[in-house]
């Protein structure tokens, strides 16, 4: 007999969205053993790297590189962000299961972010879509700042959803919804997850969270409860934006997982596993990581009384 299906769907970014904001050179081997990592512990999805220009996020400059040395799992997509012509044509020679393409809801934040234009970003879109079913790749678009811009305030929700339906006009296979700097709230999610979902199947809509005023948890149950099912998350809280001033960590993976154990949810995931992996993230950031499960273990690891108290009463 299979096991049941997940009840929530945790897609894996930290080598991707967060290692790509550490000044510390994490070095391929070693991100290539974290992937493999992550994949040993079963993710449906692991973003592996970005194809973007290394003179923008020089801490990613090797994707070619790890995606050509991680060992590939089947029944998991290894994904690459991707901006452009360029970039896609890169992550298909890697062999990249699928193409993460972002643009952001902020045409200000998308100037800073991909130095383009929403009519750029667009017609470069369309030219992906084309290479990315051509090879056979799944294709899934982003819509980065969907919850508010540190440059422009909130992005009205019209604006989101019709760049939904522009990204399905051209034939996407999912898309996300990112609140690239923390700053969507619960009653934001409700409405806008439910929106959107009269657009998009819930198997194929992502919601992307940043835990920057520290709403990270508390938003993804609320687009739980709105009806997503499936949520990008980094191991340790790792992460951030170079782009956005003031952007820290997504929502760290074994707290979710956690989060969502302890209250019946199924992620098909070991908290275990994760915890075990986190505690090894300082040594390869040469940081502490924001993650909270990981310094104080799950709520069922208990600790021996004191001496004082064992013996005899």
């Amino acid at each position: 007999m299979s096991a049941a299906p997940p009840h929530i769907v945790i897609q894996e970014v930290a080598p991707r969205d967060g290692l790509q904001i550490e000044p510390k050179w994490v070095k391929t081997p070693d991100k290539i053993k974290l992937i493999d990592s992550l994949s040993a512990i079963g993710f449906a999805r692991i973003e592996v790297s970005s194809f973007v220009s290394p003179a923008a996020v020089p801490s990613l400059r090797d994707a070619a590189e790890v995606f050509a040395g991680v060992t590939r799992r089947p029944g998991t997509v290894y994904t690459a962000l991707i901006p452009n012509r360029r970039g896609a044509e890169l992550a298909l020679a890697a062999r990249a299961d699928e193409l993460n393409f972002v643009m952001s809801a902020s045409e200000t934040h998308n100037r800073a972010n991909m130095n383009m234009t929403h009519a750029r970003s667009l017609a470069a879109l369309a030219e992906i879509a084309e290479l990315a079913h051509e090879a056979g790749a799944l294709l899934n678009a982003t819509i980065a700042t969907a919850f508010g811009c540190p440059f422009e305030g909130a992005q009205p929700f019209s604006k989101v959803l019709d760049i939904v339906e522009r990204y399905l006009a051209v034939g996407v296979d999912g898309i996300t919804l990112a609140d690239t700097t923390g700053m969507a709230n619960p009653n934001q999610l409700t409405h806008l997850v439910s929106a959107a979902l009269r657009l998009v199947p819930a198997d194929e809509l992502t919601l992307h969270f940043h835990n920057t005023r520290g709403l990270g948890l508390v938003n993804a149950l609320a687009a739980y409860d709105a009806g997503a099912r499936r949520f990008d998350a980094a191991l340790g809280g790792l992460g951030g934006c170079p782009f956005a001033p003031g952007a820290t960590g997504n929502i760290c993976t074994e707290d979710f997982v956690n989060l969502c154990h302890e209250i019946g949810l199924a992620t098909g995931l070991k908290l275990q596993s994760l915890i075990d992996l986190s505690r090894r993230l300082p040594e390869l950031v040469g940081h502490e990581v924001p993650g909270q499960v990981a310094k104080a273990g799950r709520a069922c690891d208990l600790y021996p009384l004191p001496e004082r108290l064992r013996g005899p009463g």
